[in-house]
């Protein structure tokens, strides 16, 4: 069974459709880019795959519990400032897994220092969060979100705002991070990125749409038209 599959899958918000009859399904060890302009669902659609918002119409099934899907957001300037350590960060991916046990396991403990030392964070691990650079804040997020998964994880736009370097530091993680068995799915709209890491390609819009391998959006008639687009 696929991890995530939406059949006939509408969204929109306050009464309002933003897409209409999106299909396509994320299997294990996939590398979806979920692509589109601007106001084109992409943030509903993600939202709704997390479950904190529910579809219009259509059907979502899930092979796995919404617990088990790793969640790393678009920051706000706010929650760049939060007065945390790195490592009170880092546990609170385990918050949906104590249930009311008021206490982090031996085993989470252990989870979250090895995902500090696979992100080269675990220096840091005693420093305020708000005192770090965007592209450590970043790794530090991207920890918490192995502490809450396994499989899947959702990125939404986790470089923008980093300098070239940063962004191909982390880029290399979450590719890396892929191929030890970790389901990607990114929101984004580098394309170029797109095109050297996805294997899939879900291109979102009112119509039309495309669902399939990055070889076959490349060659297609709205992958073409996206790409000379982005090219310009």
């Amino acid at each position: 069974m696929a991890l995530i599959s939406c059949k006939d899958v509408s969204l929109g918000y306050e009464g309002k459709t933003v897409v209409e009859n999106l299909n396509f399904e994320i299997n294990d060890g996939d590398y979806l880019y979920i692509l589109g302009e601007n106001g084109s669902g992409k943030s509903t659609l993600m939202k709704t795959l997390l479950g904190l918002r529910n579809p219009m119409s259509g059907t979502i099934l899930y092979g796995l519990n919404h617990n088990e899907i790793g969640y790393l957001p678009q920051q706000t300037i706010v929650q760049r400032d939060f007065p945390a350590s790195v490592k009170e960060i880092v546990m609170s991916g385990f918050l949906n897994h104590c249930g009311l046990r008021p206490f982090y396991s031996k085993d989470e403990k252990r989870i979250a220092r090895e995902n500090m030392e696979k992100l080269g964070i675990s220096d840091l691990k005693k420093r305020c969060y708000r005192e770090l650079s965007g592209g450590q804040q970043q790794r530090v997020l991207l920890a918490r979100a192995l502490c809450a998964t396994t499989k899947l994880i959702v990125l939404d736009e986790p470089v923008a705002g980093l300098d070239p370097k940063v962004t191909a530091e982390m880029y290399d993680l979450i590719n890396n991070l892929n191929k030890e068995g970790i389901t990607v799915v990114m929101v984004s709209h580098d394309i170029q990125a797109a095109m050297t890491y996805a294997t899939k390609i879900l291109y979102v819009s009112d119509k039309p749409q495309f669902f399939d391998s990055k070889k076959k959006y490349i060659n297609s008639e709205i992958g073409k038209v996206f790409l000379n687009d982005t090219s310009e």
